[in-house]
């Protein structure tokens, strides 16, 4: 049990320095490497959940932690057949399990650099003004902004490393480019529908707690855009 203690801490450490050579070989140890980024995945982005709705009260933490990780494994795996077979149209000499991992690789580091950013949110949550408050609209459009910059900020190191992985596979700088850029598109494509069905993440102020909306399958994320868009340009 020692031993894969052990090893599970040596694969962070491995996984936060991010050296293409060496996440390179894990790909033809897929299994064990699956398993040891899915551990670290639950456990970063499951913290960082909890300061997402602790704002809005304990119980929307609580439910950001299980929503979280969710949202990010199910988008990687409701996108893991298209992933494997744009990399190998696009000339990544890759199984679907290995772009499985290589994606999976990407999101435990950006979930790891949450995890490691949930001790700063809980300090900037605890000086904003509480539900109740007159002031609480505000607090709660500053929780946005909060959290919008620090996932985009996990997610530009996540994806830069991803690159260079890539890279460091295909020994050709526009072949990585491209495959990252449609792995972006497609998992940012059924990402924010997923979001939208998993919602609520932050809590709105005049809604009560709950773990899923009433009508969760109502309605998509990109509807609301278009709507939004049509109500401030028309």
């Amino acid at each position: 049990m020692t031993d894969y203690f052990q090893q599970l801490w040596a694969d962070l450490v491995r996984l936060c320095r991010a050296d293409p050579r060496v996440l390179a070989t894990w790909l033809d140890k897929d299994k064990e490497k699956i398993q040891s980024c899915l551990i670290w995945l639950i456990l970063g982005s499951s913290l960082y959940g909890t300061s997402i709705g602790l704002w809005r009260a304990p119980l929307q933490s609580f439910y950001v932690a299980i929503k979280f990780p969710l949202l990010i494994i199910l988008t990687t795996l409701g996108n893991a057949i298209i992933n494997g077979m744009l990399a190998q149209l696009l000339g990544a000499k890759i199984s679907f399990r290995q772009s499985f991992l290589a994606v999976i690789m990407s999101f435990t580091l950006i979930a790891i650099i949450l995890g490691a950013f949930t001790p700063l949110a809980l300090f900037l949550l605890y000086n904003l003004p509480p539900m109740g408050t007159a002031l609480a609209n505000k607090a709660h459009a500053l929780v946005l902004i909060l959290h919008v910059i620090l996932i985009a900020f996990a997610g530009i190191i996540g994806n830069i490393h991803l690159f260079t992985l890539l890279e460091y596979i295909c020994a050709n700088r526009l072949k990585a480019k491209q495959i990252l850029l449609t792995w972006l598109g497609v998992n940012m494509f059924l990402g924010c529908q997923l979001s939208w069905n998993l919602r609520p993440f932050f809590g709105t102020p005049h809604l009560e707690v709950r773990f899923l909306r009433d009508d969760p399958f109502n309605g998509s994320f990109y509807e609301t855009v278009f709507f939004r868009l049509k109500c401030l340009l028309f």
